[in-house]
């Protein structure tokens, strides 16, 4: 059983038998009557968000999730395929449980998922991956004022706003989490 002290980002709870995780938190101490913690909860199953007061002293159940290795192998339609690196068993799982970020998937790439009762729930990223440019339009030389931006399309298909000075074949950073350009990197 996990305390109001253990409350954190990211800790995943079971609520009326549903599992959440905490999306963020914040400690109140009124003048008059007990302290207690705001917190926003993110169901595992639905993506709903709950907003819950836990008074100080109140124990949460930890959910009954298990997180694994797992390796991006290919995309069929709007399902990906994923791989376990320990027993190879292989899942599938809709795009949609990744997000906005499942159009930066590239071959091979290493993901956790979240199990919750032998069913995945969610899928973490790696926070930056590496992607090429496969077409992008000439920056147009005199159109520097300020921060000005282009887009790009990079190897998986996805386009994101580059800087006008990135060109076809540059290697990119991207953050998975905002899905905006980092910086350009070396071969």
């Amino acid at each position: 059983m996990y305390d109001t002290s253990d409350i954190r980002k990211g800790l995943k709870v079971l609520i009326d038998g549903n599992p959440f995780t905490v999306v963020e938190f914040q400690f109140v101490k009124p003048g008059k009557g007990a302290a207690f913690t705001r917190t926003k909860f993110k169901n595992l199953l639905s993506g709903a968000v709950i907003e819950r007061n836990i008074r100080s002293g109140e124990k949460l159940e930890p959910a009954n999730v298990e997180e694994r290795d797992m390796q991006f192998l290919f995309r069929d339609g709007d399902d990906l395929t994923f791989m376990d690196e320990k027993n190879y068993e292989q899942v599938t799982l809709s795009a949609q449980l990744v997000g906005k970020a499942s159009d930066l998937l590239t071959d091979n790439l290493k993901c956790a998922v979240l199990f919750f009762n032998e069913r995945p729930v969610d899928v973490t990223m790696p926070t930056f991956v590496f992607l090429e440019v496969v077409a992008t339009e000439p920056g147009v030389r005199g159109d520097t004022s300020g921060n000005v931006t282009k887009p790009a399309t990079v190897q998986t298909g996805a386009e994101v706003a580059v800087p006008l000075f990135i060109n076809i074949g540059d290697m990119l950073k991207i953050d998975t989490r905002t899905h905006e350009y980092v910086e350009r990197v070396k071969k």
